[in-house]
């Protein structure tokens, strides 16, 4: 099973300008609808005057997390031009936002293509595209009592930590590859009095 994907390391935009219109590209990480949306929320609010806020989002490895809209511009105008530029780039867990501000002359139909799909490669283009492993996050709980014992497999094994809680209970987040996750799990449980959750895979 594949267990790496390509995607942005951070925030990236691009300004296309056609016939006075002005599209602005905002390409960001996303994993989720719901992270998609808040950022979505947020470049609305920024670019509140702007007639349009089109987009297109793809997650995970398979190819049935997406989505895209033209929010309110010719059908198949907009967001199918900007979700071609993710498919071209070969890019997943990523939204790209195109922000239009109409310059009063028509583009048309091929004009809007054209723009939408101009401003999102330009965005893309701008971007760090990185290679990232397909990871499973996993919670520890445990008591003061084994804290040391925890510590020292995360230690031994080099485990990633993302957040760690030591107070009279540890609570430790980390992440690990898909593809080594069952030995270490595996390990992991052998210890008693120990709580090993699964998060999520990203």
């Amino acid at each position: 099973m594949k267990d790496s994907y390509k995607t942005i390391a951070s925030n990236s935009e691009a300004l296309y300008k056609e016939k006075g219109s002005k599209f602005i590209a905002v390409a960001f990480p996303a994993y989720n609808e719901d992270e998609f949306k808040t950022q979505l929320n947020l470049i609305k609010k920024e670019y509140h005057d702007a007639r349009h806020h089109c987009y297109a989002f793809k997650f995970g490895l398979t190819d049935n997390e997406y989505r895209y809209s033209d929010d309110g511009e010719p059908n198949n105008s907009a967001g199918a031009p900007i979700y071609g530029q993710l498919l071209s780039f070969k890019v997943t867990n990523i939204a790209i936002v195109v922000v239009r501000y109409f310059g009063g002359t028509k583009l048309g139909v091929g004009g809007l293509i054209t723009a939408y799909k101009e401003a999102a490669k330009e965005a893309l283009q701008n971007a760090t595209i990185i290679t990232r492993t397909v990871d499973n996050f996993y919670v520890l709980d445990f008591g003061y009592e084994i804290m040391s014992e925890v510590m020292n497999f995360i230690k031994q094994k080099q485990l990633e930590v993302v957040t760690q809680k030591l107070e009279e209970r540890g609570e430790i987040q980390f992440r690990i590859r898909q593809s080594e996750a069952e030995p270490i799990i595996e390990e992991l449980n052998k210890i008693e009095e120990l709580k090993v959750t699964f998060l999520k895979t990203a």
